[in-house]
């Protein structure tokens, strides 16, 4: 269709619905869906918003909880001081924190303060072990 074959009101529309901001075209979905019960249709097809300037990322909450996980590539020297760390953080017996250290990358510990994941992740490092902590 041409610019011609469109109502002026029609083409002034869509020039300001292309010039939308991410969060302006969000807002807008809202508003369709909640006061016409208007929804996009389902499927590839639909309208690319451009980010404007005034556009910020939104910060991401810091992270409260915290998985220690445990990393493979540790000396193989210092395998037993490993699983015997491995055994004192989880409760495990000795077949099962020996699976443990030799399957790695194993999460050790799952939803824990900062402060707890820091100390098993200073033990574990302390024995020779490599551990990441990762916000959940």
């Amino acid at each position: 269709m041409s610019d011609a074959a469109l109502a002026p009101e029609v083409k002034e529309l869509g020039d300001k619905i292309a010039h939308l901001t991410i969060i302006q075209a969000v807002a807008l979905k809202e508003y369709l869906k909640q006061e016409y019960k208007i929804e996009p249709a389902a499927g590839g097809g639909g309208v690319v918003m451009q980010a404007g300037p005034a556009v910020e990322p939104e910060k991401k909450a810091e992270s409260t909880e915290f998985n220690v996980i445990l990393e493979a590539g540790f000396d193989a020297a210092k395998k037993i001081g490993i699983i015997k760390v491995v055994r004192e953080i989880t409760g495990q017996g000795l077949a099962e924190a020996k699976a443990t250290v030799e399957g790695a990358p194993k999460p050790l510990k799952e939803s824990v303060d900062k402060a707890t994941a820091e100390k098993i992740k200073k033990s574990l490092e302390d024995a020779g072990a490599k551990v990441a902590i990762k916000g959940v």
